[in-house]
């Protein structure tokens, strides 16, 4: 990356046409891989580069910033004219190493379910461990690359470029699997197929169910077990699921605008939901 160890810190060109981080204070990211993402870059970084890597990527230093084929290529705009160029590389797991993984995780279908909905479940690094694998790089599967005249292996440019990917990351969780080599639909088409096929089990004797005493003195009435039901209502665990499966609109240029909407809408729902709950428990305590 750098060629002299005399470099001194110097202030950047200022640009309103760079990617701004959304976060202005405080945590970057709300997912747990993103943070395990940024957790594993900021082990390696001394604070002063990670506190203006982070300057930077609020600021709007990094003018781009595109994937492809397990490579993220950027471009930063530091303290020279032209723009620093920034390249962050993962080796990609092997074919024969991705259909070990794909069925460990065709296994649980909590995970299916998890990644159908835009989420990557936690428990998830366990299944690569089991089968001798990390969906993390280290150290040796990363390269890294900044054609600034800093002499640390990464700097604040690589910083902030990883603070913007970490955003990414937490609206994507699949751009970390294709940086290893799989796309969404090559993973969801896998685990369909694998659990189609684990769920081919013998179909069990049919046995005719027994004879239920019908009593239409009280067929409308709650058991007592309702008592005991309780319902929570919540938002998602995730931000924005369905906009993160359904992924980068092509009449739109950024998700903001939906994302605000889907907010909103459902701040709305939750809302309803709740207020019929409330409803519903008071007109229940009438009745009794």
């Amino acid at each position: 990356m750098s060629w002299y160890y005399d470099f001194e810190p110097q202030k950047p060109i200022e640009t309103d046409k760079g990617i701004k981080a959304r976060s202005k204070r405080g945590d970057f990211v709300k997912n747990w891989w993103a943070s395990r993402w940024l957790a594993a870059m900021e082990r390696v970084m001394d604070r002063g580069r990670l506190q203006r890597g982070r300057s930077y990527a609020r600021k709007g230093q990094v003018l781009s910033l595109t994937e492809a084929a397990g490579q993220i290529t950027a471009q930063v705009q530091g303290s020279r004219r032209t723009p620093y160029k920034v390249q962050i590389t993962l080796k990609p797991l092997p074919e024969t190493s991705w259909q070990t993984v794909l069925a460990a995780l065709a296994e649980r279908p909590y995970f299916v379910a998890q990644l159908l909905a835009g989420e990557m479940p936690q428990e998830i690094e366990e299944a690569f461990h089991a089968v001798r694998l990390d969906l993390f790089p280290g150290r040796a599967e990363l390269k890294q690359d900044c054609n600034c005249p800093d002499w640390a292996d990464v700097c604040k440019h690589l910083a902030a470029v990883h603070y913007i990917l970490a955003e990414r990351f937490d609206e994507d969780p699949f751009l970390l699997f294709r940086l290893r080599g799989k796309s969404q639909a090559d993973i969801l088409a896998a685990l369909g197929t694998a659990s189609s096929v684990a769920g081919e089990e013998a179909v069990p004797e049919y046995q005719a169910a027994p004879s239920l005493t019908v009593d239409l003195t009280n067929f409308w009435q709650p058991g007592p077990e309702l008592a005991d039901f309780a319902v929570t209502i919540t938002g998602p665990t995730s931000p924005y699921p369905i906009l993160t499966r359904l992924g980068e609109p092509d009449f739109l240029p950024e998700q903001r605008w939906l994302k605000a909407n889907y907010d909103r809408v459902t701040e709305l729902a939750l809302d309803l939901v709740r207020e019929l709950v409330e409803n519903d428990t008071v007109a229940t305590a009438a009745l009794e």
